[in-house]
C-alpha cells in the first residue's frame, strides 16, 4: 500500500522547500517523479533545481532535456513515468486518482496553505485518498519552518 505524505507550506515557497525533500528523497536511492500542475511550472522548476545552491546537485531532467529512463528524477505535468519512479512528488495542484498513486511506494504531495484554493484543493485529495483506504500522513512547518507531523 503506498503511503502519501501531505506538506503543508506555511513559512516557505514550494522552490524553498522542494529542493530540501528531494536531497532526502534520493539518499534513498529510488527514482523520483515529480508531477507539476503545468509545462511551464515544469521547466521553471527544471530550471530551478540547477540553481537552487552551488553546493548541491540534483540530477533530474524533464521531456526538454530527454534521457528519461537515465534521469533519476523526471519532471513533468503529464501522466508518464518514463523513468520507472518509486517516490512520486505531487506539486502546483497536481493531482493523480488513488488507483494510479498506488504504483508508488511513498507520495509527496506538497501544497500551499497560503492559497485557498490550494488549500481547498487538498483538503478533498484528503478525503478522497481516506475513502480509498490508503495511508495518509500530514506535515506542517512549525514557527522555525521545521516539519512535524501533526495528528
Amino acid at each position: 500500500m503506498s503511503r502519501v505524505d501531505f506538506y503543508h507550506l506555511q513559512k516557505q515557497t514550494l522552490e524553498e522547500v522542494l529542493p530540501k525533500l528531494l536531497e532526502k528523497a534520493v539518499t534513498l536511492h529510488k527514482n523520483i517523479l515529480i508531477k507539476v500542475g503545468n509545462e511551464e511550472r515544469v521547466e521553471f522548476l527544471n530550471a530551478h533545481l540547477w540553481t537552487f545552491d552551488d553546493t548541491s546537485f540534483l540530477p533530474h531532467g524533464s521531456k526538454k532535456d530527454g534521457f528519461a529512463p537515465q534521469q533519476p528524477i523526471w519532471l513533468t505535468a503529464g501522466d508518464d513515468n518514463p523513468n520507472n519512479a518509486e517516490l512520486l512528488f505531487l506539486v502546483d495542484g497536481a493531482l493523480m486518482s488513488p488507483e494510479e498513486l498506488k504504483k508508488f511506494e511513498r507520495v509527496f504531495n506538497i501544497f500551499d496553505g497560503n492559497n485557498q484554493t490550494s488549500l481547498e484543493q487538498a483538503r478533498k485529495f484528503w478525503k478522497d485518498l481516506k475513502a480509498a483506504s490508503l495511508d495518509i500522513f500530514y506535515w506542517k512547518q512549525d514557527e522555525n519552518g521545521k516539519w512535524t507531523q501533526a495528528a
